[in-house]
């Protein structure tokens, strides 16, 4: 016996049939009794026999507390537990244990969980058939399914940069509170469910671990069955992936902890790199739309005297020598940027309202001065935003190109157009490849990306470039031609 009496809920998923569940309520071990608890049965959609059976075995188990839940409709396994989770939120239960109701797993490993969950620095554990070797073969698990098993989990901790031994069980335990800060009702219906949960909780941050679980083999999924849930289970890691690349966005994997909206992306080809790399020491900058002025920083300390300018006052103040709050979308503003040797614009016009407004008062205001100004925006032109078109996706999201700030898009030529119409002079247009190491870090992996997508920058620019890298100059306007002419005398 432990002494550790929390209030947790232990949640059956009666889904398919009922005399495993039935089954599962008998065989509940006895030292239950000693946790403040609740047994929680659901049962998908009404069917009045079924419910009787259930009803019957529940009001035998006299020794637990435990309850009946059924919904007028089917939910499917994930709506299930998204309403098992309601549940435990709703009554403030501070643990739920789910657990599948096919009965392949045996109640007795509730004790297990229950010793593993005095760990409080943990908020989700997933029972595991393989932990222990040999458990999953010894029990008679099929070998297709064996095997699909073991390379789905492979091939899912690879891109989830994860080391489970499997992801697929139907035997966990969440903290609620935790899961208060979930996502989980946009999730699956169905079996995804599972997996969406241990993505979500991957993105916030939270800890998982594996505590090791018997098994016995119980429904019979047939080859085809187990084939569409390992893709489903791939299809979902690679959504996650593309997700946090931002290059696809997935409302039940936005989460506000899971990204950082401006980092200096720094070491490799990127728009700050290339902006970092054409800066001269020692000069005069002054950085609009400046974020939390890291860039400014950085060329504060290179020596750089660096003003800046946002609608919103930065978190690094200090690392800059001046700021000014300015709404940039005024199109009466004036920014003196002829006192300055570069102006930066990275990643600003696409969030102006009117930046060709923007653009033409800049050289307005450079009063026939030539700063070089150096300019960055995402490129919608990217095969990742075509293919996703192509495919019927056009889907804003919380960065990247199609981040849900952006109010303009741009492509190679839309952008030098604009430029030209207004005025400008373009010294250099490259494009960027994408921030590889941001989303996935820097390893042998985005290495080998980035390199790839250099290569194919130079061979297709407008195609494989996620962002577009520019430095003009401003051309004297007429106003500031004519003051400077002089009648030429008779």
């Amino acid at each position: 016996m432990i002494g550790v009496h929390k209030k947790i809920l232990i949640c059956i998923f009666a889904v398919f049939d009922e005399e495993p569940v039935i089954d599962i309520l008998n065989k509940i071990p006895k030292s239950l009794a000693n946790f403040e608890h609740e047994i929680l049965v659901l049962i998908d959609g009404s069917r009045d026999l079924y419910f009787q059976k259930v009803m019957k075995t529940v009001e035998a188990l006299k020794l637990f507390n435990a309850q009946v839940l059924f919904t007028s409709e089917k939910l499917g396994y994930g709506g299930n537990q998204k309403l098992a989770f309601y549940y435990a939120i709703k009554h403030e239960f501070e643990m739920v244990i789910s657990l599948d109701g096919s009965g392949q797993y045996p109640p007795e490993n509730l004790e297990k969980f229950l010793f593993g969950m005095e760990n409080s620095e943990v908020q989700a554990f997933v029972g595991s058939r393989f932990l222990e070797k040999g458990n999953g073969r010894q029990h008679k698990m099929s070998f297709y399914r064996f095997l699909g098993n073991k390379t789905v989990t492979f091939l899912q901790n690879l891109i989830l940069d994860l080391n489970f031994s499997e992801f697929h069980s139907g035997f966990r335990a969440f903290r609620v509170k935790a899961l208060e800060k979930t996502p989980f009702p946009f999730n699956s219906n169905g079996r995804k469910f599972d997996i969406e949960i241990l993505i979500q909780f991957k993105l916030i941050g939270f800890t998982i671990k594996e505590l090791p679980v018997s098994y016995v083999e119980g429904d019979k999924k047939g080859v085809m069955e187990c084939f569409r849930y390992g893709m489903d289970a791939l299809k979902l890691s690679l959504k996650y992936r593309l997700h946090k690349m931002a290059l696809f966005y997935e409302r039940k994997f936005d989460v506000s902890t899971g990204f950082k909206k401006y980092t200096l992306k720094k070491g490799y080809p990127s728009s700050h790199q290339f902006a970092l790399d054409e800066v001269k020491n020692n000069s005069r900058v002054i950085d609009i739309g400046c974020g939390n002025s890291l860039i400014g920083e950085e060329l504060t300390s290179l020596g750089c005297s660096v003003e800046a300018i946002d609608c919103e006052n930065p978190e690094g103040l200090s690392r800059i020598n001046k700021f000014t709050n300015m709404n940039l979308n005024d199109e009466n503003i004036n920014i003196p940027i002829h006192d300055f040797d570069y102006v930066l614009l990275l990643d600003v016009l696409e969030h102006l309202e009117k930046p060709e407004n923007f653009i033409l008062n800049l050289r307005i205001h450079a009063c026939g001065a030539s700063p070089k100004i150096i300019i960055s925006v995402p490129n919608i032109g990217f095969f990742a935003m075509r293919l996703s078109l192509f495919f019927g996706w056009f889907n804003y999201g919380v960065r990247g190109i199609l981040d849900m700030g952006h109010r303009r898009l741009f492509t190679f030529n839309t952008i030098k157009k604009m430029l030209k119409d207004a005025g400008f002079e373009i010294l250099i247009c490259k494009g960027v490849p994408g921030p590889y190491p941001e989303a996935i870090g820097y390893n042998w992996l985005s290495r080998s990306l980035l390199c790839v997508n250099r290569w194919l920058v130079k061979i297709f620019p407008m195609l494989f470039s996620y962002q577009i890298f520019m430095v003009v100059v401003p051309l004297p306007t007429l106003d500031f031609l004519l003051e400077r002419s002089r009648m030429a005398e008779k």
